[in-house]
């Protein structure tokens, strides 16, 4: 890992909040992510499963987390199963977390080697009944390979078919929403790192760089500040493939007169931070241009306003709806007929504005959150409205973090991330 240890009050944290919402005499049991093949000896680089990552800290493949709360033997509460490290992995692969690491990591105290793990895992077994199983359950999720957690529980369904079985994820859901404060300085950091890059951004485009000179700028940036690089795959889109919501080419030369539509962030201690702006090609907006960004920028100004505790997301997005609306007829892109016509289930502005305007953001970048519960204090979500013009050959999208307060706004974790014209202009053309 390339980032700071994270101090293990916050899995001690989270551990404690997710016990106390389990059943009596329950256990469960959280699975590292595999390292996925790509061909021959070749493998994709690592990415820690998430849920055992907000529990434990412990970022390395082949591990496993039991929480057993009322475990007879107390030092079977928390138990984690490791790859043993030697001499022999040491050097070909780096060491991996020993015991005492593995407590510095994470605070837990009983560590096992994964060898052990069926004959420790039968003895618990037999003291508990009913064991939570950790299933995908995000509202995006599509899921075709078959995870190492999967594969888990169709073993211990075989294994121990006449346990009684409950389910990880709504715990979860609700728990991971909601950030410590710890969790929101990792996501700071990884805000900061995104500025950093942006600024470098502001600084190199000109007529004639290619898409993916401006991700390597990015990525450059990233890895100079500890970030393991981009926390999803960068959209760099310019004249019109701005127009294609999920364009991730990045292979097209930007032409003077354009504009380059950038959706990127970085990650930092696997919390991602979620960025878009708009930027000219040439170093200054048309007039055209100006207007439709302003109005897309007023949209995001008065939605993010909203964003607080008692929100609902389904009834905040038709208020964002109204909003767009309202710029659009300014724009002469709707007129009131459209408006007056329009269907219910596909509003006119969804012609030019046809995704979400927020999502939970945090460990994932499409984080867990319950869309159907009122938001909470401290739960991050992304304002990221947009107007997409394919017969002018531009799009506009604008986006930010904000974590809700207890009162008032939110907090702005890209505060510092420049998105007025006039702010872009100046540090284009300096």
């Amino acid at each position: 890992m390339k980032y700071d240890l994270i101090d293990n009050s916050l899995y001690t944290k989270n551990r404690k909040n997710f016990m106390s919402k389990m059943k009596p005499n329950s256990l469960a049991v959280f699975n590292s992510n595999d390292i996925y093949p790509i061909s021959a000896d070749s493998t994709m680089p690592f990415q820690q499963a998430r849920d055992i990552f907000y529990l434990s800290g412990v970022d390395q493949d082949k591990s496993i987390l039991v929480l057993f709360p009322d475990a007879p033997n107390k030092k079977h509460r928390e138990i984690l199963f490791l790859t043993e490290t030697n001499d022999h992995i040491a050097v070909w692969e780096g060491e991996k977390l020993t015991k005492e690491k593995a407590f510095d990591t994470s605070g837990i105290k009983t560590v096992y080697w994964l060898k052990e793990f069926e004959k420790v895992f039968f003895e618990i077994m037999t003291q508990c009944e009913t064991i939570y199983f950790n299933t995908n359950e995000h509202y995006r999720a599509n899921v075709e390979t078959q995870t190492r957690e999967a594969r888990f529980i169709d073993w211990c369904k075989q294994k121990y078919p006449a346990h009684q079985v409950a389910k990880s994820n709504p715990i979860l859901q609700r728990l991971r929403s909601v950030k410590d404060q710890i969790e929101l300085d990792q996501m700071q950091k990884a805000c900061n790192i995104t500025e950093k890059a942006f600024r470098r951004t502001l600084g190199f485009v000109k007529p004639g760089v290619w898409e993916y000179q401006i991700e390597a700028e990015m990525m450059h940036e990233f890895l100079n500040n500890r970030s393991q690089g981009f926390a999803y795959t960068p959209i760099i889109a310019s004249g019109n493939n701005a127009n294609v919501l999920h364009y991730v080419e990045n292979n097209q030369q930007c032409k003077a007169g354009d504009l380059i539509l950038l959706d990127t962030g970085a990650e930092y201690a696997n919390y991602s931070s979620d960025m878009s702006r708009t930027i000219p090609v040439s170093g200054k907006f048309n007039a055209r241009q100006k207007d439709v960004y302003n109005a897309v920028n007023r949209v995001k100004n008065e939605a993010q306003k909203m964003l607080i505790p008692g929100t609902i997301w389904a009834d905040y997005h038709v208020e964002v709806g109204k909003l767009m609306t309202s710029e659009l007829l300014g724009l002469g892109l709707l007129d009131k007929a459209d408006v007056k016509n329009e269907d219910p289930d596909w509003p006119a502005y969804k012609k030019y504005f046809m995704h979400g305007t927020s999502h939970h953001i945090g460990l994932d970048t499409h984080d867990y959150g319950i869309l159907t519960e009122p938001m909470q204090a401290n739960q991050v979500f992304t304002v990221e409205p947009g107007i997409y013009i394919p017969a002018e050959g531009f799009g506009i999208r604008l986006e930010d973090d904000l974590v809700i307060q207890e009162k008032g706004e939110p907090f702005n974790l890209m505060r510092n991330i420049p998105i007025e014209v006039e702010e872009i202009e100046d540090l284009m053309n300096s």
